[in-house]
């Protein structure tokens, strides 16, 4: 299969363009390099590059200099994101998703054969009013329903573009026949994830043994922790099942603090440090937990925390322990698409 991924060079783009070119798919990969890391930098490459062919080159540009009916799948991961830090610190170039997702959608739909389309929106699309501390409840996909007279805010500006792009899915789809399938992820996390990321970082300061280990904001803020080979798995799994602008979340359904996700760590690693948080540090809204019910009908995460952290742990330390030179090529690359915290 012909297969074109936008955002190839972020945590998740990269992710799925080894995957696929694994499996022996024909992989075109599209990154302008702003923030993503070159291929020849990934942590966890093809085992054979011949089935990746690398594109150093904005998607906007290059849909200007290719038909999208050369590819018979397309990944859109690529998006303007860095963590809670780019998202309530950057408003306007976090907005500037607005402009890459109108023009791969006017793109795609020129074409003759209109290939399936994979667009990664956010659980950030959700509304705030149900992730409060006094109201939250796990997440589900009707939430958010287009037929509804009312649509409640989603966080921030990321939130907002992510939502206009599910609905441009919806017009693409019913004005030009367009087969979008949409994921809503969660708290993505992996080994390769800078650390402007809640997961890695917080393994890092247990790694290095900071004492105290600090987590922001109050620290009782919830996520929804699911390793990116679950995601990437659950993707590929179910997206020829999904119907025309079907949605999926992609989480585990169970919230932790991150004073848990450090309690957590402090044990795996064998870690005695006192736990602290940064109240002075944006900590984003209170409680966003997938609900999974649907997604659990065709797939179920394998990987559990503590798992995962061993698997981060582990990585860091094959580096050089997390200060490391080598593990600053992370620390300094905010991928093109990562997955909202």
């Amino acid at each position: 299969m012909r297969v074109l991924i936008t955002g190839s060079c972020g945590f998740v783009g990269r992710r799925f363009a080894t995957r696929l070119a694994d499996r022996g798919d024909d992989v075109t990969a599209v990154d302008n390099l702003v923030v993503g890391l070159h291929p020849v930098h990934w942590a966890f490459p093809p085992r054979s590059w011949n089935n990746l062919h690398f594109v150093e080159q904005d998607c906007r540009e290059f849909f200007r200099h290719h038909d999208a009916d050369e590819w018979d799948l397309i990944i859109h991961c690529a998006a303007i994101v860095g963590g809670r830090l780019k998202i309530d610190g950057d408003p306007l170039a976090v907005a500037t998703d607005l402009s890459i997702d109108a023009e791969m959608y006017n793109w795609i739909v020129r074409a003759k054969n209109k290939p399936k389309l994979i667009y990664f929106s956010s659980s950030a699309i959700y509304p705030v009013e149900l992730q409060t501390k006094k109201c939250h409840c796990q997440l589900a996909e009707a939430l958010v329903n287009f037929n509804s007279t009312r649509i409640s805010f989603p966080d921030m500006t990321y939130g907002f573009v992510k939502l206009a792009g599910e609905y441009l899915a919806k017009f693409a789809y019913e004005s030009y026949g367009l087969h979008t399938v949409i994921y809503r992820p969660f708290g993505g996390y992996g080994e390769d994830q800078d650390f402007n990321y809640p997961f890695p970082s917080i393994v890092k300061r247990v790694l290095n043994k900071e004492d105290p280990v600090v987590v922001w904001g109050s620290g009782n803020q919830l996520r929804d922790f699911i390793y990116i080979e679950d995601v990437v798995s659950a993707v590929l799994e179910t997206y020829e099942r999904l119907g025309p602008t079907e949605v999926l979340n992609l989480g585990t359904g169970y919230g932790l603090s991150f004073l848990d996700l450090a309690q957590i760590a402090c044990d795996v690693l064998h870690h005695d440090g006192v736990l602290a948080n940064d109240p002075t540090r944006p900590e984003g809204v209170f409680a966003r937990v997938a609900d999974t019910a649907k997604l659990n009908t065709v797939f179920v995460p394998s990987v559990s925390v503590r798992d995962g952290v061993q698997k981060v742990a582990d990585f860091m330390r094959k580096q050089g322990i997390a200060g490391s030179p080598k593990l600053r090529l992370l620390d300094e690359a905010c991928s093109t698409q990562t997955i909202a915290s």
